[in-house]
C-alpha cells in the first residue's frame, strides 16, 4: 500500500502539494496526470525517498522492490543485452559469487548458488532480456552492440528494457512512451497489462492510459485526486463535475456548440468506408472530451494558406533513401513510390520501426533528395514540417516572440502575442529565454512556428513527444479542423483516430494504402510477428539439421482431438459475444433516450432543473460505462473467436 497523508511539498518558491491525501492499494495500475510543472516527477522522488515532504507523511508497505528508470544512462561500453541484465542486481551478485566459488573449488557453495540462480529464473535471464529488447524495436544483431552505438532515443529504449527487467513489486514509469513508435508502444502496452505488481505511470498518451490503468491520480491545484477507472472514465467524471459548476456553464455551452458544428461539418463528408465511419464515431466522443478540458490553458487554430494547388505534390516512381558513402551502394528504403497528395487529404502513416516513415516525410519536404524518380511540387505548395528533432533547431538564446518576429518582421507585436497566447505563452512568457524552457514548452513553440507560416500541407513526425494531455487535446482539435492536407506519423492513437481519414502502410520497401483502422493494424502487426517467428524457427531447425516431422498417424490423431476440443470451446465464446452484443444494443437505446433529454438547452439554464441535470448526467455516465464495458467484452470475445477459428482451421488441415 502507498499512502500520502496531509503531504505538503515545495520546490523553490513553487508549492506542488498542500495537505494532499491519496491511498493506493497493492496491485493497482494508476496513471499520474496533471499539467507540466504540477509535480508528477517530484511525486516519484517522494516515493523513492529522494525528496522529503515539508509536511505530512508518506507511508509504503515494507519490503517492496521498486523499479524505476534511471535519469542518466552510463556504462556506454556495455553490450545492450548485458546492460539490461545488469538491472537484476541479485542475479548479478549470485553469478559473481558462483564464479568465485568455482575458482575456490567450493563444490557445496557452488551447488547452493546454482539453486539460488534457478530461484531467480537466472537461466532464462538472457532470453527474457532479449525478448524485452526485441519487443521495444531492436533486432537480434543489435543485442551485442555497445550502448554507445545508439542514439539518445534508442538508449532510452534500452533503459526502459532494463527497468522492466528489474524484479519489482512497484514499477514507476515516467513518460515511457516518449521515443517509442506505434509498434513498440503496442508491445509495451501488452507487457504492462500483464505486470503483476503495482504500477504508477506518468503519461500524456490517453489511449495508453486507457489500456493500462485502472485508476487515475489527478495532480491539480496542489492536491491529489483519485479516480477509479481509466482515463476516459476520468474525463467523463470530470466533465460531470465541471458541468455542475455554474461559473463554467456558459463556457461549456459555447464549446459544445463549436464541437457540434465541427461534427456536422465532417459527418457530411463521411462515406461508408470503415475508416471514415470510425472517425465520425470519434468526433461524436469529442463533446465529452471538450467539456472535460474546458479549463485548458491552450486553444489555438492552424490556419491554412489562402491558395492551393491540385495536386499539391506528386512523387512519381520515386526511390527513397540515402546515398552510399564514398561512392558505395545507395541505402534504398522505399522503392517505386507513387504518391499524389490532393487538397484536404488526411493521411496517417503506419509501419514497423525503421521501415521508412520518416524517410518518406523528409522526401516529401524536399529536404532529402530522391535517389531516383521525380518530385513534382504544386505551384502554390506551402509545407509546414514538424520533425522528431525539431526542438534542436530552436535558438535557445532567443525568445518565442523573437522566433515569430523573425518569420514575419512586419507583423504587429499584439498579433504575435495573441498568437503565442494560444500555445500557452501568455503575457511575459512570450519573452522568456528558450534555454530555460522544458521539453514540452519547446515542443509547443516548435508547433507554433509551423502554424504561423500558414501551410497547406502539414507533415508531422511524432508531434506529441513532450506534450502534456491538455496540449495534445488542443493539437487534436486544431488538426481536426485544419483545412489543408495532413500527413501524420504518431504513436498517439487518439490523435490518429481524430485527425486522419485514411492510412498508408510503409513496409517491405513499399508505400501503399492500408485498408483498415488501427485495430486492423494491430492484427496485421501480430500476424507479421508470428510469421517472423515461424521463419526464425524454420531457419534454426535447418541450421541444426532437423527435418520437420511428417504427418504421422499419431500427429493426425492429436490434431483431430485438438480440433474437437476447440469446437467445444467455441460455443461459450459465441454465446458470450452474442450476449455482449445484446447488452450493447440495450445500452445504446437507453443512452439515446438520456441524450435526448440532455439536448434540451433549458436544462442547463433553468436553475430549478439543477437536480434533474445532475441526475441525468449521472445516468449518462453510468450508461456509457456499461456500454464501454459491453463493447470491451464483445471485442474480447470476437478477437478470441477469430483466433480460435484460425487455430481450428489449422488443426483440421493438419488432421486431413
Amino acid at each position: 500500500m502507498i499512502a500520502l497523508r496531509q503531504v505538503a511539498l515545495q520546490r523553490g518558491t513553487q508549492t506542488l502539494l498542500d495537505n494532499a491525501d491519496v491511498t493506493l492499494n497493492n496491485g493497482v495500475k494508476a496513471g499520474i496526470i496533471g499539467a507540466n510543472g504540477a509535480g508528477k516527477s517530484s511525486l516519484f522522488k517522494l516515493l523513492l525517498g529522494e525528496l522529503a515532504p515539508d509536511q505530512g507523511d508518506v507511508e509504503m508497505s515494507g519490503g517492496q522492490r521498486i523499479a524505476h528508470m534511471a535519469q542518466e544512462v552510463d556504462a556506454l561500453d556495455r553490450p545492450i543485452i548485458e546492460y539490461v541484465l545488469d538491472g537484476d542486481l541479485a542475479l548479478r551478485q549470485a553469478e559473481a559469487d558462483l564464479l568465485a566459488a568455482r575458482e575456490a573449488g567450493e563444490a557445496h557453495r557452488e551447488a547452493e548458488l546454482h539453486g539460488l540462480i534457478e530461484t531467480l529464473d537466472g537461466y532464462r535471464a538472457e532470453s527474457r532480456a532479449a525478448q524485452l529488447l526485441v519487443g521495444l524495436g531492436f533486432v537480434q544483431a543489435d543485442l551485442s552492440r555497445p550502448l554507445s552505438a545508439f542514439s539518445g532515443g534508442w538508449r532510452m529504449r534500452v533503459n526502459l528494457a532494463r527497468t522492466l527487467f528489474m524484479p519489482s513489486d512497484l514499477l514507476l514509469l515516467d513518460e515511457p512512451t516518449n521515443h517509442l513508435d506505434l509498434d513498440a508502444l503496442l508491445w509495451l502496452e501488452q507487457w504492462l497489462t500483464r505486470y503483476p505488481g503495482t504500477l504508477l505511470l506518468i503519461s500524456h498518451d490517453r489511449d495508453f492510459l486507457d489500456a493500462v490503468c485502472d485508476h487515475i491520480v489527478h495532480m491539480h491545484h496542489q492536491t491529489l485526486e483519485l479516480y477509479r477507472g481509466n482515463y476516459s472514465q476520468f474525463e467523463r467524471t470530470r466533465a460531470e463535475k465541471l458541468a455542475l459548476q455554474q461559473a463554467e456553464a456558459a463556457k461549456q455551452q459555447a464549446r459544445r456548440e463549436e464541437i457540434e458544428r465541427f461534427i456536422a461539418r465532417f459527418k457530411a463528408k463521411a462515406t461508408k468506408a470503415k475508416q471514415a465511419q470510425s472517425r465520425v464515431k470519434m468526433l461524436e466522443r469529442m463533446e465529452d472530451i471538450a467539456v472535460a478540458h474546458v479549463d485548458s490553458p491552450f486553444h489555438f487554430t492552424l490556419p491554412a494558406a489562402d491558395k492551393t494547388s491540385h495536386p499539391l505534390l506528386v512523387l512519381d516512381q520515386a526511390q527513397l533513401g540515402y546515398p552510399g558513402e564514398n561512392g558505395g551502394d545507395d541505402n534504398v528504403q522505399l522503392d517505386k513510390v507513387n504518391v499524389t497528395l490532393l487538397p484536404g487529404s488526411r493521411i496517417g502513416l503506419l509501419g514497423p520501426n525503421g521501415a521508412g516513415k520518416s524517410t518518406l516525410i523528409k522526401s516529401l519536404t524536399g529536404k532529402l533528395e530522391l535517389l531516383n524518380g521525380k518530385r513534382i511540387p504544386g505551384e502554390h505548395l506551402a509545407i509546414g514540417y514538424f520533425a522528431q528533432h525539431q526542438l534542436e533547431g530552436l535558438d535557445v538564446t532567443s525568445t518565442p516572440f523573437v522566433h515569430v518576429q523573425r518569420l514575419s518582421p512586419t507583423a504587429s507585436d499584439q498579433d504575435i502575442r495573441n498568437f503565442l497566447g494560444g500555445f500557452g505563452f501568455k503575457g511575459d512568457d512570450a519573452f522568456g529565454t528558450v534555454a530555460n524552457y522544458s521539453g514540452g514548452e519547446k515542443a509547443r513553440l516548435a508547433l507554433a512556428l509551423v502554424a504561423w507560416q500558414k501551410p497547406n500541407l502539414l507533415l508531422l513526425d511524432e508531434p506529441t513527444n513532450h506534450l502534456d494531455l491538455e496540449m495534445r487535446e488542443a493539437l487534436t482539435q486544431a488538426l481536426a479542423s485544419f483545412e489543408g492536407t495532413v500527413i501524420l506519423v504518431s504513436h498517439d492513437r487518439h490523435l490518429l483516430r481524430a485527425t486522419v481519414d485514411e492510412f498508408w502502410k510503409v513496409a517491405d520497401n513499399r508505400v501503399e494504402p492500408f485498408d483498415g483502422d488501427l485495430e486492423d493494424y494491430r492484427v496485421w502487426l501480430k500476424a507479421r510477428l508470428e510469421e517472423s517467428r515461424r521463419d526464425s524457427r524454420g531457419e534454426k531447425a535447418e541450421r541444426q539439421g532437423l527435418q520437420p516431422s511428417g504427418d504421422s498417424r499419431e500427429a493426425r490423431k492429436a490434431s483431430r482431438k485438438a480440433a474437437a476440443e476447440l469446437r467445444e470451446k467455441l460455443r461459450p465464446l459465441k454465446k458470450q459475444r452474442d450476449q455482449a452484443e445484446k447488452t450493447m444494443e440495450k445500452a445504446q437505446q437507453e443512452l439515446d433516450q438520456v441524450e435526448q433529454v440532455l439536448a434540451d438547452p433549458e436544462l442547463y439554464t433553468d436553475s430549478t432543473r439543477k437536480a434533474e441535470l445532475t441526475k441525468t448526467l449521472s445516468q449518462q455516465a453510468e450508461i456509457k460505462a456499461r456500454l464501454d464495458e459491453s463493447e470491451r467484452q464483445w471485442l474480447s470475445a470476437e478477437e478470441a473467436l477469430e483466433a480460435m477459428e484460425a487455430e481450428l482451421l489449422a488443426s483440421e488441415e493438419a488432421a486431413n
